[in-house]
């Protein structure tokens, strides 16, 4: 499905998990550099409201949907995709770098959440090679000076596919720098997921996740913060609706 960003649009253009292992294995195979986003209702809030995070997106070629509402919009609008959040990706990706013998990259969180999922990831997958693990200062612009020397030390250490956990829109912002800047690398937006691996952050219990409330779990745990986000959100939710049933209906014979 197609999203309308006020001067601009976003596109779900991969369908399920499976499309986006194959088209990041061909790509690295193919030494072709590629930026990964995983799209959600928070991202469409900011998106509508930020012309550098639209500038951003669009430079991404591989967009998911991260979240429920995205999955079912789509499917309102006659589009079928699957659930595919940044921290699942993480794995299969990882494990298709492997395979490749590309080496991979940390950007973001803190350094000893880097060096723990680093750690447990190495363990888990045979052949995995986390040749950088940068963790930024406080006030990272992802465009900047300080964007470019991470940039730098990707490079230098042969990263092929860099996981970017900066949080929205600084991660995309840095992924969509780094693709213009080195076009032969990978970058994928993933948010928390490393802190997941690494244990710091406590992702919502499978249960959770499974009944579609993941958001619900994790406003209770931090309220002051996610509380005014979702709302955001929900607030959109009802434009979203009557354009995902308009493209429905557009596109029946």
């Amino acid at each position: 499905m197609e999203f309308h960003t006020g001067d601009g649009a976003v596109r779900v253009n991969v369908p399920d998990l499976a499309a986006l292992e194959r088209a990041v294995a061909e790509r690295i195979d193919a030494r072709a550099g590629f930026a990964v986003a995983t799209l959600n209702l928070d991202h469409l809030v900011k998106l509508r409201s930020d012309q550098g995070f639209r500038a951003a997106y669009a430079a991404h070629d591989l967009v998911t949907a991260d979240g429920n509402p995205i999955v079912w919009l789509s499917r309102m609008a006659g589009r079928r995709v699957s659930l595919v959040p940044g921290s699942d990706a993480i794995l299969p990706l990882v494990h298709v770098a492997a395979a490749a013998g590309a080496p991979v990259g940390f950007v973001g969180t803190t350094a000893p959440a880097l060096d723990s999922a680093a750690d447990y990831l190495e363990r888990r997958v045979p052949g995995l090679q986390v040749a950088a693990r940068i963790a930024p200062a406080m006030g990272f612009d992802p465009e900047g000076d300080a964007a470019d020397a991470v940039l730098d030390a990707l490079e230098d250490a042969g990263v092929r596919l860099a996981f970017v956990a900066l949080g929205a829109p600084k991660q995309e912002r840095f992924a969509a720098h780094g693709r213009r800047r080195l076009p032969g690398m990978g970058f994928a937006s993933i948010g928390a997921g490393l802190d997941f691996f690494a244990g710091t952050q406590v992702r919502a219990p499978v249960p959770v996740r499974a009944a579609a409330m993941e958001w619900a779990w994790r406003a209770l745990g931090d309220p002051r913060r996610l509380g005014p986000r979702y709302a955001a959100c929900a607030a959109i939710l009802p434009g979203l609706v009557t354009e995902a049933i308009e493209m429905r209906r557009r596109s029946e014979p």
